[in-house]
C-alpha cells in the first residue's frame, strides 16, 4: 500500500490562510484609515464651514456694534441740542414776560407813587417806592389787582419817611406781589409752538 505525505499540503493550506488572514487584515486597516480620513475631513469640513459663519456673524455683530454706538452718539447730541432748546424758549419766554412785565407796572403807577426799587426772587415782586398819601398806596394796590399778571398783591408796611425824596412824597411803603405762573407757562408754551408752526 503506497503511503501519501499530505503535511506539505496541509503546511501550505496553512500558510494561505495565513496570507488571507494578512490580507484582509491590511485590507480592514486600510478601510478603517481610509474612513478615519474620510470622517476626520468630513468634520474638518464643517468646522471650517461653522467658523467661516462665526465670522460672518462676528463681523455683523462688530458692524451692528458700532451702529449702536453711533445711535447712542446721536441720542446723547440730540438730548443736548433739546436741553439748549429749552432753555433759549424758556429765556425767550422769560424776555417776553419781562418786558410785558415792566410795560404793565409803568401802567398800573398811579400819580403821586414814585417806585424807588424793583426785587424780583422767582416769581415774587418786591415793590418799594414813596407816596403822597396812603390813599394812593391804596389805589396802587387796586390798579395792581386789576392786572392779569399780577396774584396776590399784600402791603407790608406804609409809613412815613424819615428822609423823604421830596416835600410831596413824604410816605414810603412796600407791596409784596405774585407774577402769574400760569401765565409765564402759556408764553413759554407759545414760545415753543412759534418754531415748530415756522417749520
Amino acid at each position: 500500500m503506497a503511503r501519501i505525505n499530505l503535511l506539505p499540503w496541509r503546511e501550505e493550506a496553512r500558510r494561505e490562510r495565513q496570507r488571507q488572514f494578512v490580507y484582509s487584515l491590511i485590507g480592514t486597516l486600510v478601510l478603517g484609515a481610509v474612513l478615519v480620513l474620510l470622517v476626520g475631513a468630513f468634520f474638518d469640513q464643517r468646522i471650517s464651514d461653522q467658523e467661516s459663519r462665526n465670522q460672518r456673524i462676528q463681523v455683523e455683530i462688530n458692524r451692528l456694534e458700532k451702529r449702536i454706538e453711533r445711535i447712542a452718539e446721536l441720542e446723547r447730541t440730540r438730548d443736548r441740542l433739546i436741553s439748549r432748546k429749552q432753555i433759549i424758549e424758556s429765556l425767550q419766554a422769560s424776555r417776553s414776560l419781562t418786558v410785558e412785565l415792566l410795560d404793565k407796572m409803568a401802567k398800573t403807577i398811579p400819580v403821586g407813587i414814585t417806585l424807588t426799587n424793583v426785587r424780583q426772587q422767582g416769581l415774587v415782586l418786591t415793590l418799594l417806592g414813596t407816596s403822597q398819601s396812603n390813599a394812593r398806596v391804596s389805589a396802587y394796590l387796586q390798579s395792581l389787582e386789576g392786572m392779569d399778571l399780577f396774584v396776590n398783591p399784600e402791603l407790608e408796611y406804609v409809613r412815613a419817611s424819615q428822609n423823604p425824596p421830596n416835600r410831596f412824597e413824604t410816605y414810603e411803603f412796600a407791596i409784596r406781589v405774585k407774577l402769574d405762573n400760569q401765565r409765564g407757562q402759556e408764553d413759554e408754551a407759545e414760545a415753543g409752538a412759534e418754531p415748530a408752526g415756522a417749520g
